[in-house]
């Protein structure tokens, strides 16, 4: 038989996962990025840096874009535990904070996914761009779900 303790820490992880998973799409689609941060958070390309590019150039965006992102998913938590009083700790929050927000750079930086796909046999899927499909978008966004997993289990436990 559960204990209220832990059906209280599966209903807190139930809870945050699902607010992070909401405020994803909604930081990452629609309040958490400028064209400006999209266009320009990968750069350079791998032929850009070749051509003699700085391999630093992006990062500015990319990072604006990471902070714009980290308030809306903030916002909605907090205003998630305004009206469901979460047991949540500073550690949980910091430590799921840093760990989303430092996955969410690299990963956005989009060669790291590109170098994934190539090394796990699915180029071609990370070169996909047709019926409306983007591969390597695709991928982006499965392994952010798959930090932010991570994130709402150091919320939850921490």
């Amino acid at each position: 038989m559960m204990s209220i303790d832990q059906a209280a820490t599966l209903a807190t992880f139930g809870a945050v996962w699902g607010v992070l998973a909401v405020g994803h799409n909604l930081a990452d689609h629609v309040f958490g990025q400028s064209d400006h941060q999209a266009a320009n958070k990968g750069a350079p390309s791998a032929e850009d840096v070749a051509a003699g590019a700085s391999p630093r150039r992006g990062w500015a965006a990319c990072l604006a874009h990471v902070g714009q992102y980290h308030l809306v998913m903030a916002a909605l938590l907090a205003l998630v535990w305004l009206f469901i009083p979460l047991p949540l700790t500073v550690t949980g929050l910091a430590a799921g904070f840093v760990w989303s927000a430092a996955t969410h750079a690299v990963l956005d930086r989009r060669w790291p996914v590109r170098w994934l796909l190539q090394r796990t046999g699915s180029p071609a899927f990370a070169d996909l761009r047709s019926a409306g499909l983007n591969g390597l978008y695709l991928a982006d966004q499965a392994l952010h779900a798959g930090a932010l997993l991570i994130s709402a289990l150091l919320i939850t436990r921490l």
